[in-house]
């Protein structure tokens, strides 16, 4: 200090007035310090279980949450039956859309009963169901006045009498089953037991009878322009979505409501 100039040395504080201030400074420096480790350490703790739950739920939980927490009031509950009616509508709708299991491409059909069965052949052997055949009768008299024969060759068919179709003539002609599946049904799977279905034949070219030839007779042409005026329709046209050989001569009545359904309620096949 004896080095220090006079003046200088008069106005520099003196050491122990220099360390009375320093105490209060030190004293928060020291509690800012200490507030700052505190911190660190809390930051750096790991999440808790919950928010690292939170945190691992998918974006809709917010969805979630608020459906699971969705309060009982009367709104809500009115809410929730329609949506449950509308989806149990939908379920209903995609089962009518269900197709029924085929057997080698074939649909099953029930056998109609006798009594509801008339002749439209003079010998009274080949019959239809009732409203079937005065159709049939109607559109055959029709193409009479055009000049064209429509003859009968097959209408309603027993499943007893279709087991011997099948069976019978597949082990004749050394048949495989799904060959003879192409051009005949199996028993229980035919149209001919609904009583709707009937082969027409041409009476001026019997040759051409049960045969893709058809196609080429007045009787044919014929039925293609005026079949539908009698709700009579080709049940097998070429690449049919069932996969049958295509035939000519099948025709089904699609008259009533009761037709309809037997050959298209919940049988959507698709091409």
């Amino acid at each position: 200090m004896d080095d220090i100039p006079e003046a200088i040395r008069e106005t520099a504080p003196s050491k122990s007035s220099s360390q009375l201030p320093l105490i209060p400074i030190m004293g928060g420096v020291l509690g800012v310090g200490i507030i700052v480790l505190l911190s660190g350490l809390f930051l750096s703790r790991p999440p808790s279980r919950a928010n690292q739950n939170t945190s691992a739920l998918p974006e809709n939980t917010e969805t979630i949450t608020q459906a699971e927490t969705a309060d009982d009031s009367p709104e809500n509950q009115n809410s929730t039956t329609t949506q449950a009616t509308t989806n149990n509508d939908d379920t209903n709708q995609t089962e009518n859309r269900i197709t029924p299991e085929d057997l080698l491409g074939h649909l099953p059909y029930e056998e109609v009963p006798k009594s509801e069965l008339t002749a439209i052949s003079a010998d009274g052997r080949l019959k239809l169901r009732n409203t079937a055949a005065e159709k049939f009768k109607q559109m055959q008299a029709a193409a009479v006045a055009d000049g064209v024969l429509l003859t009968p060759i097959s209408a309603f068919r027993s499943i007893s009498e279709q087991d011997y179709l099948f069976f019978r003539i597949k082990e004749q002609r050394v048949q495989r089953v799904t060959k003879r599946a192409e051009v005949s049904a199996p028993p229980g799977y035919s149209e001919h037991h609904t009583g709707y279905a009937i082969d027409i034949g041409d009476g001026k070219v019997p040759s051409t009878n049960l045969s893709e030839k058809f196609e080429n007779t007045a009787a044919f042409r014929w039925l293609e322009a005026n079949a539908p005026r009698y709700s009579f329709e080709l049940s097998f046209p070429r690449d049919n979505p069932q996969g049958i050989s295509y035939e000519p001569w099948h025709w089904r009545y699609v008259g009533d409501r009761h037709s309809l359904e037997t050959f298209y309620k919940a049988r959507h096949l698709e091409n």
